[in-house]
């Protein structure tokens, strides 16, 4: 049973326990009743607002953010250097689990690799599990975020901190105001960021990234997008649970 619900529980059994004594009239049961039920209702509201945005997500360690330059490609988020020879597509999700996973497992040696100048990566933040949080949204708010955040020239610690602090999916995904305060964290302070979390600016272009993802063949299975996370190198999908997949491609 969770705090919530355990919290809901103890409200009633506090309820029922205000009756009694309210049809009994023992005036000082009703108060200590009363008493009761408010400060778990404190206790819920609490616990909602922690789990939906209130919560100070924080600024990323800056040793787990690239120096490497990113820039902006329509949808798409392009890190590294010009130089670098060898790119990946890399089609992820802020709310999916096993993007979560991926990142904790290789993205210190991703990063690694772009600080060195031997990678670049193109960045396709996907709105695929809108409807996976409480209220449905967050991975389009979190998608157009990042590329907000890329307009500024922030998206790798933003996007850092966004896994970071990577909600439940199937819960509550963190607010607007919660993405715009993780953005003033990492040193967006400029009103333009704001208003294009706020405004949902690139909406539209993610919806059209979603939709062209979905009828690329080279990305499909069984008819269908496989899923995120997705890494595609040399127009190949990379088979990213061998460990060795990254001094694969940086080899051949």
């Amino acid at each position: 049973m969770g705090g919530a619900e355990r919290n809901a529980r103890k409200k009633k059994q506090a309820a029922r326990a205000v009756t009694q004594a309210r049809d009994s009239g023992n005036r000082t049961a009703v108060i200590a009743g009363i008493v009761v039920v408010a400060l778990l209702a404190v206790g819920v509201i609490g616990y909602v607002f922690l789990n939906r945005g209130g919560a100070d997500l924080g600024a990323p360690d800056q040793k787990n953010v690239t120096a490497a330059p990113s820039v902006r490609d329509g949808a798409v988020v392009v890190v590294g250097k010009d130089s670098a020879k060898k790119t990946v597509d890399l089609y992820e999700d802020f709310l999916c689990p096993a993007c979560g996973a991926f990142e904790k497992e290789y993205g210190a040696a991703i990063r690694k690799e772009l600080d060195a100048g031997t990678l670049k990566v193109r960045y396709h933040m996907l709105p695929m599990l809108n409807r996976a949080s409480v209220p449905p949204g967050y991975s389009q708010d979190a998608a157009n975020a990042g590329l907000c955040a890329a307009d500024a020239g922030k998206f790798p610690a933003y996007f850092e901190s966004l896994f970071a602090a990577q909600p439940q999916e199937g819960g509550p995904g963190h607010d607007k105001a919660a993405l715009v305060k993780l953005g003033k964290d990492i040193g967006l302070t400029d009103p333009s960021f704001e208003q294009c979390v706020t405004g949902s600016t690139y909406n539209k272009i993610l919806d059209d990234e979603m939709a062209r993802v979905g009828k690329e063949p080279s990305l499909s299975r069984n008819g269908s997008f496989r899923g995120t996370p997705t890494v595609v190198a040399d127009g190949k999908v990379v088979d990213w649970q061998n460990s060795n997949w990254l001094a694969d491609i940086l080899k051949s």
